[in-house]
């Protein structure tokens, strides 16, 4: 199954945020969207999973066009990631279980039930299960919130902005658990970023926007200065510490005042 999208565009109010993005994602794969703020990468998520329709272009998932969807199918196939999150009331069991809404008749069946424990236990957010959503921190609300979108069983995880917020231990938490979930079951994923170093360490490519447009695409490891300098206005040493990729930038951002 491969995510495809072809001359995806879209406008808010007549202004254009996405011009003729084009590219394809795989099973297994982690696709980081890059770019400014206002670069359109939020749209771009939205507009993959049919919360927004594409202006022009389409979307398309194993040849089957996501805009033609029923809302359901839809939502068996997609699971999504906000930015924000609510200060819910319900339980951290009962938000990963609305993950299983797609699926569910007049009420849970055994197997939701089976599946919601399963992706609990995978994410270690069993202490947790019986919490308010509003009296969690922001690592543990994000991980309640990725929760619902695997309780979800879909075949693509679009997550905006996931460690936004997050201390570095967090951060490191969330991306690694997302690689391997990707890994071990064969998922796609869309993530929009905005911490370089975090993308270059876990995604496996790069999809790079620059004013809506689609600036490249490229392998992780063949990313340059030149590109993060004319996407970010911003120039970097790229090296290695630890055997991780790191950017590390070296000046200030052009027309930057001191």
């Amino acid at each position: 199954m491969i995510l495809s999208l072809g001359g995806v565009e879209f406008a808010y109010n007549g202004r254009p945020v996405l011009k003729d993005v084009t590219c394809e994602v795989q099973p297994g794969e982690i696709l980081a969207i890059l770019g400014v703020n206002g670069a359109g990468k939020s749209t771009l998520l939205k507009c993959m999973n049919g919360i927004l329709k594409a202006h022009r272009g389409c979307v398309l998932l194993d040849n089957q066009d996501v805009a033609l969807m029923e809302r359901n199918q839809r939502a068996r196939n997609f699971g999504y990631v906000p930015q924000h999150r609510g200060e819910e009331e319900m339980t951290v069991f009962d938000a990963v279980l609305l993950g299983r809404k797609p699926w569910i008749g007049w009420s849970a069946a055994h197997k939701d039930l089976e599946i919601v424990d399963k992706v609990i236990h995978l994410l270690a957010l069993e202490p947790l299960a019986l919490r308010p959503l509003r009296t969690l921190s922001g690592g543990e609300a994000q991980k309640v919130l990725i929760a619902r979108a695997l309780a979800q069983e879909p075949e693509v995880l679009l997550l905006d902005e996931p460690t936004n917020s997050l201390d570095v231990r967090n951060q490191v938490e969330i991306m690694a658990l997302l690689k391997r979930v990707v890994r071990e079951h064969r998922l796609i994923a869309v993530v929009s970023i905005h911490d370089l170093n975090l993308a270059l360490r876990f995604a496996d490519r790069f999809l790079m926007l620059k004013d809506g447009s689609v600036y490249a695409i490229t392998e992780a490891g063949s990313i340059s200065r030149e590109m993060i300098r004319d996407v970010y206005g911003i120039d970097v040493l790229l090296g290695s510490i630890g055997g991780w990729p790191v950017a590390v930038p070296i000046n200030e951002p052009s027309g930057s005042q001191p």
